[in-house]
């Protein structure tokens, strides 16, 4: 018997949640469809490629993809072309992908220009699902992304608490986290960040309430 891959589950259920609450939304399989065709070095993330660490997979409003340095150009050109109804909007750390009529960010093609970024080529995991293979953060990546959002001073209260919410969600799912990979990826969102990181762990662990 197959065993089942809890991450292309959890891949399909945020797909279909995404769809039925959000009809103009773009599926991850197409996105994953189009960069694996323009042979596009990505990791899938967000909601959709931490779902399966989450145990936990939900609706969200669009794709986000870390997508290599040398390869970002190139990525957003076959996005929108594959997908006209989208324009793009280039900020420093990403360029947005917008439905043009719903003006709602559809794709996030992130750039990985802080180290922690660019380390989450290193830390992966490999998934098949709908017959694309690709990769989603490790547990510890992923455990350290979400860190990153729920510390950062540039992002909305309301969304630093989804992110706690996911972080606790992945914590509680997995027993087995690698303390030091996640103290060493951490320090990679700044200096002293792997102290703070492994004792939001412990927090949640002792059912403490998560300080933002």
């Amino acid at each position: 018997m197959k065993v089942k891959d809890i991450h292309a589950e959890s891949l399909a259920t945020s797909s279909t949640l995404s769809k039925y609450y959000m009809a103009y939304s773009i599926l991850p399989a197409e996105v994953i469809g189009v960069l694996n065709s323009a042979k596009v070095s990505f990791v899938l993330v967000g909601a959709h490629g931490i779902g399966g660490w989450m145990d936990d997979p939900r609706a969200t409003k669009d794709v986000g993809v870390v997508v290599a340095s040398r390869h970002h150009k190139k990525a957003v050109n076959v996005l929108l072309k594959a997908f006209p109804r989208l324009e793009s909007a280039d900020n420093p750390v990403v360029t947005r992908l917008r439905d043009r009529d719903a003006q709602k960010i559809l794709i996030d093609v992130m750039k990985p220009n802080q180290q922690l970024y660019r380390d989450a080529f290193k830390h992966t995991k490999t998934v098949t699902s709908e017959g694309q293979t690709f990769k989603i953060p490790s547990l510890e990546m992923a455990l350290a992304m979400k860190f990153a959002a729920m510390i950062s001073l540039h992002r909305q209260d309301e969304d630093k608490h989804q992110d706690a919410h996911d972080f606790i969600r992945m914590v509680k799912a997995n027993a087995e986290i690698d303390l030091e990979k996640v103290n060493e990826l951490g320090e990679l969102v700044y200096p002293g960040g792997g102290k703070e990181i492994v004792e939001k762990v412990a927090q949640v662990r002792r059912g403490e309430t998560l300080k933002l």
